[in-house]
């Protein structure tokens, strides 16, 4: 990776914070990457950018010790909780700004929990037969549940009212499991008083395939949720909100089994934010003041194993609150899908040519004439599709390895793979912007 010396608390004011954890990060066995420009984000901004051929730089950071906490609080990965509390206090803000202060979605100030662009039809079609109390209790920022998961077993971080689980449990069918795992009372009530009648009823199961736990999503264990047992875990603007991130991808880590995926959506920001931001409640229940810089997030994701991350779409979250815009100044937020495979010891830092193709089946639900694998990735049914070592394994060696062919293996190396820009990047710039987060670009 690119090294980037830590700057001198001198040439600006907000470095002190950095300038003081110097010596530990100095000291420690990490490299921080060169930031190329955030991602991803408008659609809007999608139709003018022309495709380079950047390749992002994946930071390779070592977990140790104090340097792994002193890079955390640096990175904004810390939520600082109002009344000067540690995590508890944190999770009892988000619990009563979810539980009371919110009644329904109809009381945010910003669309970061809003779900602005179109759902796919089959989606839609599952909504329609959710139960209306469930839907009034969403506070979603996209849209983390796949098709063509028939059979999977599904967990759901931060399940709320239930509502994804509810389309989840529509997807996976008879044969698959949805978990859904919330810390909020109110909240589960909701979700589980509707949860069999509607798997009963509505969806015609013998049986309920669907089931809520109380806990958080940074110990999963303690909610029942055993190591490798889950084949895809979504979430829905709900990292954000944690106190403790790198618990949560860890976490995320050991319960997926070997070519499971982490398919969620959140809000990020387009720098890290400082602490008079991460401490305001009402910025905080609105997930923006959890947001981490988009690019500290995908260092954390390599740092945790998840090496490849993948943009799959985004948008700009607009505030709609004129005391927080003012508050908030220049800072920019993105709700964004990525997607996270774990595929141990396959994934590699940078796209690699070993001269693989893959070809698509067709066969994923929704998606009979090609399938986005993310937002620069579009392969069409039968068309043969160069891929590089990481796509390869993303598309033949998880879930989705059933729909695809892949052709060739890893015994001859060609050198770096061209992924090619992709479609996306910040809006304002003049379309050339910077790779999709990850390696693949």
């Amino acid at each position: 990776a690119d090294a980037t010396p830590l700057p001198d608390a001198s040439e600006h004011p907000r470095m002190t914070a950095m300038a003081a954890l110097a010596p530990t990060l100095r000291g420690a066995p990490l490299a921080l990457a060169t930031p190329r420009g955030t991602r991803a984000l408008s659609r809007k901004a999608s139709s003018s950018v022309r495709k380079g051929s950047r390749r992002a730089h994946v930071a390779v950071a070592a977990d140790a010790g104090s340097a792994s906490s002193a890079l955390d609080t640096l990175m904004g990965a810390k939520i600082i909780a109002t009344d000067g509390g540690g995590d508890d206090s944190v999770r009892s803000s988000v619990q009563q700004y979810y539980g009371e202060t919110l009644k329904t979605s109809d009381d945010l100030k910003t669309s970061a929990c809003c779900t602005p662009y179109d759902l796919p039809k089959k989606i839609r079609d599952i909504l329609s037969n959710v139960p209306d109390e469930v839907k009034a209790k969403y506070y979603g920022c996209g849209s983390p549940t796949p098709q063509g998961i028939d059979g999977l077993r599904v967990l759901d971080l931060g399940s709320g009212s239930g509502r994804d689980c509810y389309v989840a449990a529509a997807l996976v069918g008879q044969a698959g499991a949805v978990t859904g795992v919330d810390m909020t009372d109110g909240q589960l009530d909701v979700a589980n008083k509707h949860a069999k009648s509607y798997c009963v009823d509505v969806l015609n199961y013998e049986s309920q395939n669907m089931t809520f736990k109380k806990g958080t999503i940074e110990d999963l264990k303690a909610a029942g949720v055993e190591d490798a047992t889950q084949d895809l875990i979504i979430s829905n603007c709900v990292v954000n909100l944690s106190p403790d991130k790198p618990a949560v991808l860890s976490e995320a880590w050991r319960v997926l089994a070997d070519g499971g995926e982490f398919y969620f959506s959140d809000v990020y920001c387009d720098r890290r934010l400082p602490e008079d931001i991460r401490a305001h409640p009402v910025l905080l229940g609105e997930c923006l003041g959890g947001a981490m810089y988009v690019e500290d997030f995908r260092r954390l994701c390599v740092r945790t194993g998840f090496t490849d991350p993948r943009v799959l779409e985004g948008h700009e979250i607009e505030v709609l609150d004129p005391a927080l815009r003012e508050l908030l100044g220049e800072a920019k937020f993105y709700s964004i899908t990525y997607r996270l495979f774990k595929v141990p010891g396959r994934l590699e830092s940078i796209c690699e040519d070993y001269g693989q193709y893959v070809v698509y089946k067709g066969t994923i639900d929704g998606h009979p004439h090609a399938y986005s694998l993310d937002d620069h990735h579009r392969i069409e049914k039968n068309k043969p599709f160069l891929v590089c070592g990481n796509t390869a394994s993303m598309l033949g060696e998880t879930w989705l390895g059933k729909h695809f062919d892949v052709f060739g293996d890893r015994s001859v190396h060609y050198g770096a793979f061209d992924c090619g820009g992709p479609p996306v990047a910040m809006p304002g710039g003049d379309g050339s912007g910077a790779c999709a987060s990850g390696a693949c670009c």
